[in-house]
């Protein structure tokens, strides 16, 4: 096939995207309440899973925990195919008061679909379906196989997709789009995480006679003080131009004494700190210096012990701008009279460990306000989910029937 005859096909195909039916599942999807915990990710899986299977997919369910299922869904079987990945998990509503609009309504208005979910990200999960089942429609089984990855728990520690990668079905596919809500801007780069738990023990006593025990508060306190110089540290490194400055922030500060009593001294402190690097950034280096403030707060605070649980370490992200996904991806913007612009994603995503552990080239683009998700009253664009349905349809063209 001449490239002119590819980029033909893949334009037919991506005009062909029923866009009644994008918003559709988009609505339906973000009516299914799915975070977690809570009802969990196995109503999604039991609408989506027979809706594949009608439309031709092979479907596989594997189980990453009890309600909590990943659906995989492939057109054709050859090597060398790609990947469109959205998660079926969203993050808690918060409180009603705080929403203009219920939840999990799937309103739309003023050309916007609003509910939990809508843009983080199952307008992009909704678009990437539609995608693929516009190509089975139009074209029938492709050369190369295209995979729906469909994980749990994106939004927690990634087990969804840390499971799909470990059983190997990232394996023999030439790259990955991860459609999540990033303006539909072309991302070859997003940020490292690290989790962390600064712990502080000390002695539990009587409100009224702290001279018995080993207050941590004070310490957990201080330590929380200090995260301002490590941030101060942490932005010697150049900022990136995609990705902006590297942050250490503060997000949990615990003690233990049962429910917490006024008149009980609890004997353990705990902070929460959520770290976010770029490429340049070195994560081990940063585990030093935060070990090396645990040991300083306990020179400040003789009676405390202090330290540190790194439970999570998510590399920053990098794709080759030559890889065939990039290209594909540049190219379809292009074919569809969409700007190519480029971003960086400004939090970790499941691409992370298709990037990290299988080796995949990513590129993250998908409908969505940046800034938009976990917030109440969310929202996307209904003009944004019909492109990225379109965009998803032609890459897959251009990397699936590739020579």
């Amino acid at each position: 096939m001449t490239p002119e005859d590819l980029a033909a096909l893949a334009r037919r195909a991506a005009e062909a995207v029923d866009a009644e039916e994008v918003v559709r599942l988009a609505q339906k999807l973000v009516q299914i309440e799915s975070y977690y915990p809570g009802p969990g990710e196995q109503p999604v899986v039991d609408y989506l899973e027979p809706y594949l299977r009608e439309r031709g997919f092979k479907t596989h369910v594997q189980p990453v925990a009890p309600g909590r299922p990943n659906l995989i869904a492939d057109l054709g079987s050859g090597p060398g195919g790609l990947i469109l990945e959205g998660h079926t998990d969203v993050v808690t509503h918060g409180r009603l008061e705080d929403w203009q609009v219920p939840p999990y309504a799937g309103l739309i208005q003023d050309g916007r679909l609003y509910g939990r979910g809508s843009c983080d990200m199952k307008g992009g999960l909704a678009a990437a379906v539609v995608a693929a089942a516009t190509l089975e429609r139009v074209l029938g089984e492709p050369p190369r196989t295209l995979r729906l990855c469909i994980p749990c728990d994106e939004e927690g520690l990634m087990g969804g997709i840390k499971a799909f990668v470990r059983a190997g079905y990232a394996e023999g596919f030439a790259g990955a789009v991860i459609c999540e809500p990033e303006e539909l801007e072309v991302c070859l780069v997003q940020k490292g995480a690290m989790r962390v738990w600064a712990s502080f023990e000390g002695r539990m006593a009587h409100g009224a006679m702290p001279y018995a025990g080993v207050n941590p508060l004070p310490a957990a306190a201080w330590f929380v003080g200090r995260m301002a110089e490590v941030q101060s540290w942490l932005q010697r490194t150049p900022d990136h131009p995609h990705l902006g400055k590297g942050w250490v922030t503060p997000t949990v500060l615990e003690a233990s004494a049962g429910e917490g009593q006024f008149n009980v001294m609890p004997g353990h402190a705990r902070v929460g700190l959520d770290v976010r690097t770029n490429p340049d950034h070195d994560h081990a280096a940063i585990r030093r210096r935060l070990e090396a403030e645990c040991e300083e707060c306990m020179r400040n605070f003789p009676g405390v012990r202090a330290g540190l649980e790194v439970f999570e370490d998510r590399p920053a992200t990098h794709t080759d701008p030559a890889q065939p996904v990039v290209r594909a991806t540049e190219q379809a913007l292009s074919l569809l009279g969409l700007p190519v612009c480029y971003g960086g994603v400004p939090g970790a995503t499941d691409g992370t460990y298709l990037w990290a552990w299988a080796k995949l080239p990513i590129v993250t683009i998908g409908p969505g306000g940046r800034r938009t998700p976990h917030q109440a009253n969310e929202f996307v664009e209904i003009d944004d989910l019909v492109a990225a349905a379109r965009l998803y349809t032609a890459i897959s063209v251009l990397m699936l029937y590739r020579d």
